[in-house]
């Protein structure tokens, strides 16, 4: 008796040791060195690094940003004026949040964009260089940052003896001013803003 009680004892412990084995090796637990699953391995690692699938940009975001990149390629405003174009009820109309999406995520060049609008007003206004920097920098004008007004007029390529004379020009032929008064005219604050030496060149080549 004493002996066969020994076999059915060795019997148990085999069975049990084989099950033991058998269910470790199904487990889908890894321990240290053993590959976890790979979907399951990518949930885990994004889990302890705190993300989250980013949810979907709103369309109205997704329109306000093709508008804002198309005012930078095409009309090169600021990010002032291409905010508020887009939330003007003359302009694009949209939520402050769709055009603050835009105008953050927009690729654009501000520098460059205030220069291109720098040479705009050079050649087809023949504003001085005081008078641009104004016009960039103004709230009623094109609203650029300081910094993006002076990259523009230190970096134009610009006469500003000829834009002075082709200034006085205009208000000789159209409004028949006397020379003195041009040159006024040329250097006041509240005129165009020509240095001296531009408005005594514009006079003097009359």
């Amino acid at each position: 008796m004493k002996k066969g009680k020994g076999k059915v004892i060795l019997i148990i412990i085999v069975v049990v040791v084989a099950i033991a084995a058998f269910g470790s090796a199904g487990n889908g637990n890894s321990k240290d060195g053993e590959a976890q699953p790979e979907a399951q391995q990518t949930t885990q690692e994004n889990a302890a690094e705190g993300q989250a699938p980013e949810p979907d940009v709103p369309a109205d975001y997704v329109s306000a940003l093709n508008q804002a990149q198309t005012y930078s390629d095409s009309m090169h405003m600021s990010k002032q004026g291409i905010y508020d174009q887009l939330i003007s009820e003359y302009g694009g109309q949209f939520e402050p949040e769709a055009a603050q999406y835009a105008v953050d995520n927009v690729e654009a060049d501000w520098n460059a964009n205030a220069l291109a609008k720098a040479e705009d007003y050079s050649e087809s206004m023949h504003m001085s260089k005081q008078g641009i920097y104004d016009q960039l920098t103004s709230e009623h004008g094109e609203q650029f940052t300081s910094e993006e007004a002076q990259y523009a007029v230190d970096n134009i390529q610009a006469d500003w003896n000829a834009n002075a004379l082709a200034k006085a020009r205009e208000y000789q032929e159209t409004m028949s001013m006397s020379s003195e008064a041009i040159r006024d005219q040329l250097t006041s604050e509240y005129g165009e803003k020509f240095t001296q030496e531009e408005a005594d060149y514009a006079i003097a080549n009359l």
